[in-house]
């Protein structure tokens, strides 16, 4: 079996290919940005399956990619034409934190097109490769933020907002073709990566670790779940996201964001 995981070298990423690889028995291609944590992550893993037994062989594929740019996107489509991909991750993407107007456009144009339009992209070509043998898991990481409003992280909470859409309407056109393709999205809450270095955010909410995270996104994806939401306050503030007015939902957003920044 093969897994393809995108944002691989930090974070949830990485903690899902650790899992695939040792735990679950996937052949990897992990993609990111740093080829030198991407070779690291290789050798790393690498290691830990020949100490675990030495007759197991797994291939790792290294990808180097800024997700970004659309050449970089279709690179990876050129590079995986040949294999056959049973898992599809989509987990690369950051947030930008400020008020609309002063944010960098081009930074914001830069999550764009890693959160949305990459997103977008690899799941339908991997998702055409695998109707042709009626099988296969995407796992599209979006955010319990894709759920509300988020002033202050505007482009970030539209851009999860979109994978969740998305990914919802993909699932009730396979649901309707009896399709036995499963399409799942995962939307944690605070996580202990390096994203809130990278939005320039703070979290005052308690994070929660990473493996686990990432862990449970694999595990409920490959049993077929849907929308799969780590951590019982992230429950919570679903429930309370399907329930309460936009407006509650903007209000409370703007001031939890505003305790994370500088403001």
């Amino acid at each position: 079996m093969w897994a393809l995981v995108t944002g691989a070298s930090s974070g949830i990423g990485r903690d899902m290919a650790r899992y695939l690889y040792l735990s679950l028995g996937y052949n990897l291609i992990i993609v990111a940005r740093n080829e030198d944590k991407l070779l690291e992550l290789k050798q790393e893993l690498e290691s830990k399956l020949q100490e675990k037994n030495k007759n197991i062989n797994r291939e790792i594929i290294v990808i180097k990619a800024d997700l970004s740019y659309l050449a970089d996107i279709n690179n990876i489509v050129e590079k995986t034409k040949n294999i056959d991909v049973d898992l599809l991750v989509n987990n690369a993407g950051f947030g930008v934190f400020g008020n609309f107007t002063t944010t960098n456009l081009e930074k914001e144009v830069n999550l764009i097109n890693t959160n949305i339009t990459a997103v977008h992209i690899l799941t339908k070509v991997f998702l055409n490769k695998m109707k042709s043998k009626n099988k296969g898991h995407i796992l599209n990481v979006a955010s319990i933020a894709g759920m509300e409003p988020g002033p202050l992280m505007a482009a970030y909470y539209a851009s999860k907002a979109y994978v969740i859409r998305l990914s919802r309407a993909i699932n009730k056109e396979l649901r309707k073709e009896k399709s036995n393709i499963k399409i799942s999205i995962l939307c944690p809450g605070p996580v202990d990566t390096n994203f809130n270095n990278v939005a320039n955010v703070v979290f005052k909410a308690p994070s929660m670790p990473s493996e686990k995270v990432a862990k449970y996104g694999i595990d409920k994806a490959l049993k077929g779940k849907l929308i799969i939401v780590p951590g019982f306050l992230n429950k919570c503030v679903r429930f309370f996201s399907k329930i309460l007015p936009d407006a509650i939902l903007e209000e409370v957003a703007y001031h939890i964001q505003r305790r994370k920044g500088q403001y």
